[in-house]
């Protein structure tokens, strides 16, 4: 059990606290997402997947992040209006967050600490990169933003069910 990650307290795109320790037990995919960039449809593949799985124990986590290309640039409450009314999003979104730099959250301190990029990159390199957390708490996957949400169902299966 990964209790560095459960101790992390998180922000709600409304302002209201949140532990991970809520999500122990569930599997994960952990997103930095924005509203203007080349990969915000994959917001509908996110959305899919997880109202295709959360009965099992999936949740996708969507952490808005401005720090790529100036592609979320809105407030709290527009970014949350827009999810709701262009890709009806159901899974938790939470504040802006800084994923690279001096003011990178603790939660993805750890995760790129525990899967680091292509070719062994410390740092997230834009929006839509994805980590994939097993019940236990253990990173398991990262995925860049050119892996659709889509074409990583089968790992998603696979930590769900492991054999």
């Amino acid at each position: 059990m990964n209790e560095d990650l459960y101790g992390i307290t998180l922000t709600t795109i409304g302002g209201t606290p949140q532990r991970m320790a809520d999500y122990r037990d569930r599997t994960l995919l952990v997103v930095n997402v924005a509203s203007r960039c080349g990969f915000t449809p994959q917001y509908s593949g996110l959305e899919g997947l997880y109202r295709k799985y959360k009965d099992r124990g999936f949740v996708v986590l969507a952490f808005p992040c401005d720090q790529f290309g100036h592609q979320e640039p809105g407030t709290n409450a527009q970014i949350e209006d827009f999810c709701t009314r262009e890709y009806d999003v159901t899974f938790p979104i939470f504040a802006k967050t800084d994923v690279n730099g001096s003011r990178t959250h603790p939660l993805f301190k750890i995760l790129k600490s525990a899967r680091r990029g292509w070719l062994g990159v410390g740092t997230i390199a834009w929006n839509f990169t994805k980590f994939l957390i097993d019940r236990d708490g253990h990173v398991v996957a990262r995925y860049g933003p050119r892996h659709a949400p889509e074409r990583i169902e089968g790992r998603i299966i696979e930590v769900l069910e492991p054999t």
